[in-house]
């Protein structure tokens, strides 16, 4: 592996938390987390901080009323890639699309939280807590799911996020330029945690994961994934697959990326968002080549990546040629465990007279229907968790039908 490493302030932070124990070196993905089975079920969760435009990254090019709603939004640099009824992915996509050819790919249209206010900070609360309102519940519905099923999960983040934050220890992950420690390094710290159990567990356990995992060199020869993809988050999603790889590795990951505000320049091809979706797209192919290839022993089959936002954008174009805070929005739900080649979307139009607030796309499908039918059908946890400990109050939701049987 390169010379990657954990943060060492985020490790003792989250060690003597005892909620994200990790270790320092390029191996290290600490210790309270627990390790997966061969044949378990993997989920990765996407989480895409600022807002996607969920009409541009997927234009319901037939729409009656899209272009009118649209202005200058409705025209990109080459045609949009077709799904069924009036839906189309982002022409960037084209990764994503070849994963909807391969039915392994679900979107889901005119979804959002029951939160319909327009800020950030409180709308990511929302996202990733699970409640209905903003500082509801202070632990996040992956990190309790986490607990109700005894699953390790990991962050790859110097801190643990809310989303992952539960009752169960959370393991944390972020690259550095820092070398991997030497063997002797390793013994004296062995040495100076011999009396605290945490800390001793947490270095075992690292140690474990090095002589479990191929050196950087040979896992991407091994793997042969990512070719030609740059930026943060695929550099994060290549690591997020070989810790998935590992015999000791986690059941569940996070990845975030930020920066999809859109207020300004949306069309332009040098936009943060344009760079963005070229990011995620290089990210979920990787994924799947990583997680697909001949000695990943069919772990794509038994991968799920769930990809959501806090919120959606207005319809309308502002002034600035971009889009100002909204609701409704985009998700994609992906996979070799998924059943694909659908789009989720009971879809209020685009007229003004359908829009909420004569603003916004109006939201149909709670994304909590779609994280609880995921958690449901995919990771097998029984209903009566999901809906007092997990998800608590959406007893009755109905949920969609994602995954195969």
């Amino acid at each position: 592996m390169n010379n990657s490493s954990l943060s060492r302030r985020a490790w003792l932070r989250g060690a003597l938390a005892a909620s994200a124990t990790t270790a320092t070196g390029s191996w290290a993905t600490l210790a309270m987390g627990g390790t997966a089975s061969p044949n378990d079920p993997r989920l990765i969760a996407v989480i895409l901080r600022g807002g996607m435009d969920g009409l541009w990254a997927v234009p319901a090019i037939g729409d009656p009323d899209f272009a009118a709603a649209r202005g200058a939004l409705a025209d990109y640099s080459s045609a949009p890639l077709a799904l069924s009824g009036p839906f189309a992915l982002h022409p960037g996509f084209a990764k994503l699309h070849a994963m909807w050819g391969r039915k392994e790919l679900v979107v889901v249209h005119a979804a959002g939280l029951p939160y319909r206010d327009r800020s950030h900070f409180d709308a990511q609360n929302v996202l990733e807590g699970g409640g209905e309102r903003p500082y509801q519940l202070a632990s996040g519905w992956l990190g309790r799911s986490l607990a109700v099923g005894e699953r390790p999960g990991l962050a790859l983040s110097t801190a643990v996020p809310l989303l992952m934050r539960g009752p169960k220890g959370v393991d944390t992950w972020a690259p550095s330029t820092l070398p991997d420690p030497s063997a002797d390094l390793i013994a004296r710290l062995g040495r100076v945690y011999a009396n605290d159990p945490a800390l001793a567990n947490a270095l075992m356990r690292a140690q474990s994961l090095r002589s479990d995992m191929p050196a950087g060199g040979e896992m991407m020869q091994a793997m042969d994934g990512g070719k030609g993809a740059t930026g943060a988050l695929p550099n994060m999603a290549r690591k997020a697959a070989e810790f998935l790889l590992q015999p000791k590795g986690p059941q569940i990951v996070m990845l975030e990326q930020g920066g999809w505000d859109s207020h300004a320049n949306l069309t332009n091809e040098k936009s943060v968002f344009l760079n963005n979706l070229q990011q995620l797209d290089d990210s979920l192919g990787m994924l799947r080549e990583m997680l697909d290839a001949p000695n990943a022993n069919g772990l794509w089959n038994r991968t799920v990546i769930v990809v959501a936002t806090e919120f959606g954008r207005e319809v309308a174009i502002n002034g600035t040629r971009g889009t100002d805070h909204g609701t409704g929005g985009a998700a994609f739900v992906l996979g070799g465990a998924v059943r694909g080649g659908q789009v989720l979307a009971d879809w209020p139009g685009l007229a003004k007279k359908d829009r909420y607030e004569g603003r916004d796309l109006k939201i149909t499908t709670d994304l909590r229907a779609v994280f609880k039918s995921t958690l449901s059908d995919h990771l097998r946890i029984a209903r009566g968790p999901l809906d007092k400990v997990v998800f608590p109050g959406t007893e009755g939701m109905k949920l969609p039908e994602l995954m195969k049987a």
